[in-house]
C-alpha cells in the first residue's frame, strides 16, 4: 500500500524526523490561505500522486508571491500529471501540499526496503539525492552506499556514521544525521514498511538535516496490525478493478493483453502467462482465485475481466488441491449465465474432483472450449481469439 507525501512527511514527524511546515490542501483558496498561514515569502506547491517524477512532470512549482501561489495550485489541481511512472494516461492531481520555501545547500537521498536476499533491511545512501537518483543508480552505482541491517539487532551508530560519512554530510551536520538515520530505520520496522525514502534529504544553509520529501509503500500483509495507516489509504489513487477485486479477496492486476486469465494460486497464475506469450499472445490481468473461490467469487472475477473492452477471450486455469475442480467448475458455469459471456472460454482443470468438474462443464449446455494441458489451452485460446 502506497500513500501520499504529505502522510508520510506526518509519520516521518512522529518518529522525530524534521520535515518542512507543511498544509494538505484540495482546493486553490485552501492553497493560498495554507501560504498565508505559513507565512514567509516563499512557497512550494506539490501534486499529491502516488507516483514519482512530479517535478519533471510539472507538478512542483516554487511560488514567490500569493497570486503566484493561486496561479501553480490552479495549474496544478485536477491536472492529468503524467511522469515516468504514472504511464502515459497520467494520474489525475486531486490534492496538494504547500509548504514552506526551504534554504538548500546540498541533496541527499537515503532509503530503507527489505533485502530478501540476505534477510535483512538495506539502508542505502548517495550524496546525489534529487531529481535523478534514478539516473545516478543506473550511470554511477557506486554513489550509492549500502549498509545491510540485522532486523534483531536494529542499525547500529557504527553503520548509520558509514552512511554519513560516506556521502560527505559535514561534520558540524553528522550527530543530526545519524539521528535522522536511525529514526529513518525506527519509522520503518514500527510501521511494517516495505520502503520508505526521503529523496531528497537536504542539509540547509544553518547545517540542519531535513527530510524535504518522503515516499512509502507499506506490506499489505502487516496492514491488519496497522489501523492509521489503513485511514491514510486513498482509494483514488489506484486502479478501480483493483480496489473491488480486493473486497472480493481476488488477487487482480490489470495488463495490456486481450487474453483474460482466472487461475488458482499465484505461481500457477504466472506461469499461466508466461504460456500465453509463448504461444503468441497476451495476457490482459493478473487473477487469482486462491483456495476458497465460491461461486460469487467467481462470478466477480468474470465480471471484472469483463470490465476491460480489451479481453477478447478467457482462460482458466485450475490445479485442484484445496480448491475443488468442481467447485470451480459451478462457478464459471454460473459466472458465464450470468454476464451473459459473448467471448471464447477455454478451461483446463486438474486434480481433486476433475471428472465431476468437466462434467459440470458439459452438461452446462454452454460452449466451453476444454483443454488437458497448459499448452493445449494456450493454444486453443490464442486461435479463438485471432
Amino acid at each position: 500500500m502506497k500513500i501520499h507525501e504529505y502522510q508520510g512527511k506526518q509519520i516521518l514527524k512522529k518518529f522525530g524526523v524534521s520535515v518542512p511546515r507543511g498544509i494538505h490542501c484540495i482546493s486553490v483558496d485552501a492553497a493560498v490561505k495554507a501560504a498565508e498561514a505559513l507565512g514567509g515569502n516563499v512557497w512550494v506547491v506539490k501534486a499529491q500522486i502516488h507516483a514519482g517524477g512530479r517535478g519533471k512532470g510539472g507538478g512542483v512549482k516554487v511560488a514567490k508571491s500569493l497570486e503566484q501561489v493561486r496561479e501553480y495550485a490552479n495549474q496544478i489541481l485536477g491536472m492529468q500529471l503524467i511522469t515516468h511512472q504514472t504511464g502515459p494516461e497520467g494520474q489525475k492531481v486531486r490534492n496538494l501540499l504547500v509548504e514552506e520555501g526551504a534554504d538548500i545547500k546540498h541533496e541527499y537521498y537515503v532509503a530503507a526496503l527489505t533485502d530478501r536476499a540476505t534477510q535483512s533491511v538495506a539502508m542505502m545512501a548517495s550524496s546525489e539525492g534529487g531529481m535523478d537518483i534514478e539516473e545516478v543508480a543506473h550511470k554511477t552505482p557506486e554513489k550509492i552506499i549500502k549498509v545491510f541491517i540485522n532486523p534483531l539487532v536494529g542499525m547500529t551508530d557504527e553503520q548509520a556514521r558509514t552512511l554519513v560519512d560516506g556521502i560527505g554530510i559535514p561534520e558540524g551536520s553528522k550527530a543530526q544525521a545519524i539521528d535522522t538515520l536511525k529514526k529513518l530505520y525506527a519509522c520503518y520496522m514500527e510501521t511494517d514498511a516495505s520502503l520508505a525514502e526521503i529523496n531528497p534529504l537536504i542539509l540547509e544553509g544553518n547545517g540542519n538535516i531535513k527530510a524535504l520529501d518522503a515516499k512509502f509503500n507499506f506490506d499489505s500483509n502487516a496492514l491488519y496490525r496497522q489501523e492509521e495507516i489503513v485511514a491514510m489509504r486513498d482509494l483514488d489513487e489506484e486502479d478501480a478493478d483493483e480496489v473491488e477485486a480486493s473486497q472480493f479477496d481476488l488477487a487482480y492486476i490489470s495488463l495490456d493483453g486481450n487474453i483474460g486469465c482466472l487461475v488458482n494460486g499465484a505461481g500457477l497464475a504466472m506461469a499461466t502467462m508466461d504460456t500465453i506469450k509463448l504461444f503468441g499472445a497476451e495476457p490482459a490481468n493478473f487473477l487469482d482465485v486462491g483456495g476458497g473461490a465460491t461461486t460469487e467469487k467467481v462470478t466477480e472475477a468474470f465480471k471484472i475481466m469483463l470490465k476491460n473492452t480489451k479481453v477478447k477471450g478467457i482462460l482458466v486455469n485450475i490445479f485442484g488441491g484445496i480448491m475443488k475442480c468442481d467447485t470451480i467448475a459451478e462457478g464459471v458455469v454460473a459466472a458465464a449465465k450470468v454476464t451473459h459471456l459473448s467471448v471464447p472460454l477455454v478451461v483446463r482443470m486438474k486434480g481433486t474432483n476433475e471428472d465431476l468438474g468437466k462434467k459440470i462443464l458439459k452438461d452446462s449446455g454452454l460452449p466451453i472450449i476444454s483443454a488437458d494441458s497448459m499448452a493445449e489451452a494456450a493454444t486453443k485460446i490464442v486461435a479463438a481469439v485471432k
